[in-house]
């Protein structure tokens, strides 16, 4: 009898060590402490569209560490993939635990931010406003899916033309207005600042300068306030911005607005800057900073405009989205280049259906 049970536990013991040879590496190299269902992200940002603008601003977030968890959305199932796994690949390099894509939106569930860049790329020559109708049906798909599945989420608009496009996307989100951003004149406002400071000899952060109205060509330089560490250049020189400015500063306006193009025209498209652009306020929307950026928002009963349109204002963003809006002091030319910004989106979106 004893011998029998010596046996049987000579086989037990032999299973056993079986069992043991055939536990994965996971189980042999990890001992859980927690078996429930994982916490949903907390700063999840989610992509929608992987162009060559969408991946500049996922990639441009990425750098800047501010998402435990980003998602990206395209129809082009390959091309989605492949970008996803580039990504991936580069983990080692980047603070982003998760990185993952779908054609389905559930993938961007619970994002804080949502980034749209989806839409027919602008073609040379064509302005931003021609692209409306073909960029409006899109929308009419992905608006919708995006809220169903982050309805608290904070959206920026990306796609031209982003004004008018920012009111679709308003309209068909149902968000308050403070969650359905533009990016705007943020860019302009950089281009502005780039252009102007390399004039001047000194670098961009030094020139103070703001583009506000339609990110495009009826876009307002705000010559009023342009400074250099508090000293207006307008005191300096009173016709700076002006016809008959000998200096020619006006042109340099001209030049934010043509730069697009001229890009456009040299490799096809633009890309970086907008990404670099979209990430500093993703930045100021995720960490709650209360920075001032030119982007689009709601104009309605500012500066005498009585329209529904989205036109860049300085605005203030916090994790809520727009917290507030500043009332610069301008001149009474530039309230009205702004009301005829205002009429040129207005013309347009007043003729929209199925919104």
């Amino acid at each position: 009898m004893l011998i029998s049970w010596w046996h049987f536990y000579l086989a037990t013991q032999s299973i056993y060590r079986q069992v043991l040879d055939m536990a994965s590496v996971l189980h042999k190299l990890i001992t859980p402490l927690f078996s429930g269902p994982a916490e949903p992200p907390r700063n999840k940002v989610s992509v929608i569209g992987v162009g060559q603008v969408g991946m500049a601003c996922a990639v441009s977030i990425l750098l800047r560490e501010l998402t435990d968890e980003l998602a990206l959305v395209d129809v082009m199932e390959d091309k989605l993939k492949g970008e996803m796994m580039d990504l991936q690949h580069g983990s080692l390099f980047i603070k982003t635990p998760k990185i993952i894509s779908g054609k389905d939106y559930s993938v961007t569930a619970n994002s804080r931010i949502v980034v749209v860049t989806a839409g027919v790329r602008q073609q040379e020559g064509e302005s931003r406003l021609n692209l409306v109708q073909r960029n409006v049906n899109i929308f009419r798909h992905i608006i919708p899916q995006i809220v169903r599945y982050s309805p608290n989420c904070i959206l920026i608009v990306v796609s031209n033309p982003v004004d008018i496009l920012t009111y679709v996307t308003w309209k068909l989100s149902g968000l308050p207005k403070h969650r359905v951003i533009g990016s705007g004149t943020n860019l302009d406002s950089a281009r502005f600042r780039y252009l102007m400071a390399e004039r001047l000899g000194i670098h961009s952060s030094s020139f103070n300068g703001w583009i506000l109205g339609e990110h495009g060509d009826s876009s307002v330089p705000i010559w009023s306030g342009a400074n250099v560490a508090g000293v207006s250049l307008q005191k300096l020189n009173p016709d700076i911005g002006k016809d008959k400015d000998k200096e020619g500063w006006k042109e340099t306006h001209k030049m934010v607005v043509d730069s697009a193009y001229e890009v456009i025209k040299l490799k096809g498209y633009t890309n970086w800057a907008i990404g670099l652009s979209v990430a500093d306020l993703t930045e100021s929307l995720m960490r709650n900073m209360s920075r001032v950026h030119p982007v689009s928002t709601m104009v309605k009963g500012m500066y005498g405009i009585s329209d529904e349109v989205y036109l860049s204002l300085p605005c203030v963003l916090n994790n809520s989205g727009v917290g507030s809006v500043v009332n610069m002091t301008l001149t009474q030319d530039e309230v009205s280049q702004l009301k005829k910004s205002a009429g040129t989106l207005w013309n347009i979106q007043r003729d929209l259906k199925n919104l």
